[in-house]
């Protein structure tokens, strides 16, 4: 299976709210600003996009405004895990039929499955829906680890392509590669400060949070690490990392939002039980998007 459609830096778009409720042209005016700035792909409805927040309708609603305005100009690659195994398949179903290139799917939450259990749930959906899924390892927000031996095993299935890994673990990525290493499988980072090293170990990119507001930079930086140009890449990381890390100096997708807004762009505020940053972390946001030159 050719899965260089995944290579890059693809957006993990945030779900931009107006009255708290999907502002469609908001949506449609950031997929632009990301096609026309390097973006690979666009990822709705995952942690950035708050999904977990949004009813059945709405998330339909996004998925298929994302691959409407996306034109097949970049793949979209569409959220649709869920707790529930059904609701999995009931999301993964309609994002193929609404015509998404891939899906990306977190494992579930809150109910702590065991290793066997994530593996039946995963291959229920994978054997139901013929889409390529990307697995989304991410404990801090699940609970649970998907571990690489688990991982082994749902490559081998045709349609599990490739895990946005968000361990923060360097040597569970290495393992990872190891045992698919004879897979058509891929790794991608699912944090933007680990997209150099993660890269310099076999990944082949990164969904990224950064790329709602720098999409070029994330690309350049995707780019030189894919072509082996390691001094370039590592200075495009250096000047980015305050913002890199600031981005996630309260629950992810407060920061970017706000940083969204104070560049003029849609976003909006989260929607409960999130809630607007603080103003301790409004003035650090906002001091790094100044210090960067993006202010004003």
């Amino acid at each position: 299976m050719d899965l260089k459609y995944l290579n890059g830096s693809m957006c993990a778009l945030v779900t931009p709210f107006e009255d708290l409720k999907v502002d469609e042209e908001g949506l449609r005016q950031n997929i632009e600003f990301q096609i026309k700035n390097k973006s690979a792909g666009l990822v709705p409805c995952g942690s950035t996009g708050e999904s977990a927040a949004l009813n059945s309708d709405e998330h339909k609603q996004v998925v298929e405004i994302t691959v409407d305005a996306a034109n097949s100009k970049i793949p979209v690659i569409a959220g649709t895990g869920s707790n529930s195994t059904q609701e999995a398949l009931e999301l993964t179903r309609h994002a193929h039929d609404c015509g998404a290139s891939a899906v990306l799917m977190i494992s579930p939450y809150y109910n702590k499955p065991t290793q066997e259990g994530l593996y039946q749930h995963y291959k229920t959906i994978a054997t139901n829906v013929d889409i390529p899924i990307i697995l989304y390892n991410i404990q801090s927000r699940t609970a649970v680890n998907i571990e690489p031996e688990t991982i082994a095993r749902l490559a081998k299935l045709d349609n599990v392509i490739g895990v946005k890994e968000a361990s923060g673990n360097l040597n569970q990525v290495s393992k990872i590669i190891y045992l698919t290493r004879d897979e058509d499988f891929i790794i991608t980072s699912g944090d933007d400060s680990l997209t150099l090293p993660m890269m310099s170990l076999g990944g082949i990119g990164v969904i990224s949070v950064t790329a709602n507001i720098l999409p070029k930079q994330m690309a350049e930086l995707v780019e030189n690490c894919a072509n082996g140009n390691m001094k370039e890449a590592m200075q495009i990381h250096y000047e980015l990392l305050p913002l890199l890390e600031v981005l996630f100096c309260e629950t992810n997708p407060g920061p970017i939002k706000f940083a969204m807004n104070e560049l003029g762009m849609a976003a909006g505020i989260p929607r409960l039980p999130l809630v607007e940053i603080t103003k301790q972390s409004k003035e650090k946001v906002g001091k790094v998007l100044e210090d960067m030159g993006l202010l004003g």
